[in-house]
């Protein structure tokens, strides 16, 4: 191979002849990428841009256009460019439509108040109907009346009693999904159906069975215990008891009972003189519910009730709620306004559940309603 063709030269810097000579010696039996390279390996930067074929070179590129355009590859270039022009939606409603999130007792109401309940209201009987001695002792010496501009309210607070759970309502789901994360402290929606919600009182793997006499009202009720800032500390301690190793008891079993005790308490009027002071119908009987619960906590606690005197426990709650309903809004009062100044819990210390704590399921539990249906013998199972 002739070295004089696989060489170049080394000066420090070439004129426009030199490149053009050095061009014109150089042998094709040499690698072609590798000697254009070394063309101008000695060549400092600074001169690069006077270069006459560095020039041709860019001249060349910049009128360089494609042979041929794949109508596919533009439309992904569209498409891609589009990208940046999408704004993502914003609201409350694009927030309510995402299943991961959590769901407050006001956007779960505002889901009844907008939703056709027709068909259920139908259903509903607002005040319990009297004949005789009782309407006239009733009326002579009973509660007064629920003002005429709070009926409203008061009939969608039963018409949810009505309602039964619809794994088809997304809203619905997503209220159970709430309660079963804040009470389990789960990052992850979890199935509707299976045998976790057990484990959080219910008698089976569906909780709808679980809503009788209650409806989706008992539901709404351990939505707003749970996610209420102000009650939310007392919905943990109540949890904890009812895991309790020795007192446990089935705890969304025994919430939709104390929502029974204030449908009752509602219908019979025992709540409208508070409603009536408040002008409110929904807050009160939120209130109620969760000062009733309290009550129930306080004295399975501290009396150190067990499973077998549910239906006793629950049948006293009910008389003292219906007859002190005031009394038992002022409890919670206190409650609450100690949680707020870090004071200790009316609770007590509490013992964590051990490992032969019984499961939900194998627990014998009486409800309101079954000492109702079998009041001669003060017992019954759900």
């Amino acid at each position: 191979m002739n070295e004089k063709s696989c060489s170049f030269h080394n000066e420090e810097e070439l004129s426009d002849e030199q490149v053009e000579r050095v061009s014109a010696e150089y042998s094709p039996s040499c690698d072609k990428d590798n000697s254009a390279l070394k063309a101008f390996r000695g060549i400092p930067i600074s001169e690069l841009k006077n270069q006459s074929i560095l020039q041709a070179l860019t001249a060349e590129a910049n009128g360089w256009e494609p042979a041929g355009v794949n109508t596919e590859v533009l439309r992904a270039q569209e498409e891609w460019e589009a990208v940046d022009t999408i704004q993502p939606e914003t609201g409350s409603r694009a927030r309510a439509e995402q299943p991961g999130q959590l769901v407050s007792f006001s956007e779960a109401l505002q889901h009844f108040q907008t939703v056709d309940l027709s068909s259920f209201k139908k259903r509903i009987q607002p005040t319990v109907r009297r004949t005789g001695l009782a309407a006239l002792r009733h009326c002579l010496f009973g509660p007064p009346k629920l003002h005429q501009g709070l009926r409203e309210e008061r009939d969608l607070v039963l018409t949810i009693a009505q309602c039964g759970l619809d794994s088809q309502d997304p809203m619905h789901g997503r209220v159970l999904q709430t309660i079963y994360k804040k009470l389990t402290g789960s990052k992850f929606d979890c199935a509707l159906h299976g045998d976790h919600w057990e484990d959080l009182g219910f008698q089976g793997a569906n909780p709808a069975t679980d809503l009788r006499g209650a409806g989706f009202l008992a539901l709404l009720h351990l939505l707003y215990l749970v996610m209420d800032s102000k009650t939310w500390l007392m919905a943990q301690e109540i949890f904890r008891l009812s895991r309790h190793h020795i007192q446990q008891f089935p705890f969304c079993l025994m919430s939709v009972n104390i929502t029974r005790i204030a449908i009752q308490a509602l219908r019979e009027e025992c709540l409208s003189r508070e409603c009536n002071r408040q002008q409110k119908v929904i807050p009160v009987v939120n209130s109620f519910y969760a000062a009733t619960f309290l009550r129930l906590a306080h004295v399975w606690r501290t009396q150190e009730k067990t499973i077998s005197d549910s239906g006793f426990v629950l049948k006293d709650l009910e008389v003292l709620a219906k007859k002190s309903p005031r009394r038992l809004l002022k409890t919670l009062d206190i409650y609450l306004a100690g949680v707020s100044k870090g004071q200790a819990s009316l609770l007590g210390a509490q013992k964590c559940p051990g490992p032969q704590a019984p499961h939900a399921k194998d627990l014998t539990f009486t409800g309101v309603c079954d000492l109702q249906a079998h009041s001669a013998e003060g017992s019954g199972l759900i």
